[in-house]
């Protein structure tokens, strides 16, 4: 059975996309410790604080529905701690930004514009030209990857189908031959000139299973004559074969 390709480990995403973010400066010992929050928080803060920029980030809902990302200028964390100080750790906001522009939505801007923008909205330089490449292939490596996870996939549903058919398949055969047999046995004894006893050591069989059986065999006997005459189709006490004709 065709597995789906494993999703690929994080080393490769975080390699591919984007442009380095450069790291605040470090915190000094006398500064307050920040909260740790998680990046969806981290995100409607940042879209409180610079809408113009991280709109994007803002929660979704029906009233703002989420606007696209724009592309980040460069060094962007230490402007952050510049205008918002004590706001945002330098943990919460690597975790925000390893997922931020490594979304598709972000890969998508990159290669659709022609400038980045700080945090008032404004450009704030071009994006390079090795920054497009590398979020062009990052998108077309993701969308290789889930097609080809859809077509394992599909595969699968194929072949469990094919599976169930064919087992669906198999039992109607075999029950086709038990009735078959079941109608044999039913004629063989109504022709029979045998007691009851010597047809059971005949057919090595119970009179216990012998009479089962032969309930089972009569019932679907009449089962049949009461939807199909015996002219028109195979009589199930010859074994599903048709009568023979006489003149």
């Amino acid at each position: 059975m065709h597995k789906p390709p494993e999703a690929p480990s994080s080393p490769a995403i975080q390699t591919a996309p984007v442009e380095t973010l450069n790291p605040a400066p470090a915190e000094s010992a006398e500064a307050v410790a920040v909260p740790d929050i998680s990046p969806a928080a981290c995100g409607a803060r940042l879209a409180e604080c610079f809408p113009a920029l991280f709109a994007a980030a803002a929660p979704d809902t029906a009233q703002h529905p989420p606007a696209p990302p724009k592309p980040l200028k460069l060094r962007i964390q230490a402007d952050i701690q510049q205008r918002a100080p004590g706001l945002f750790s330098k943990r919460v906001l690597g975790l925000f930004f390893s997922r931020y522009t490594t979304s598709n939505g972000y890969l998508k801007a990159l290669t659709g514009a022609a400038q980045r923008f700080d945090l008032d909205g404004q450009p704030a330089g071009e994006i390079s030209d090795e920054h497009r490449r590398m979020a062009a292939e990052e998108l077309a490596r993701r969308r290789e990857f889930h097609q080809a996870r859809r077509n394992a996939e599909r595969e699968t549903q194929r072949e469990t189908q094919r599976e169930q058919q064919a087992a669906t398949q198999r039992q109607r055969s075999a029950d086709e031959q038990a009735r078959r047999e079941r109608a044999n046995l039913l004629h063989s004894f109504e022709t029979a000139t045998l007691t009851k006893a010597n047809f059971c050591a005949l057919k090595n069989v119970t009179e216990a299973a012998l009479d089962a059986a032969l309930a089972q065999a009569r019932k679907e006997r009449a089962e049949w004559r009461a939807c199909a005459p015996v002219a028109a189709g195979p009589d199930p006490r010859r074994g599903g074969r048709p009568p023979l004709r006489r003149g």
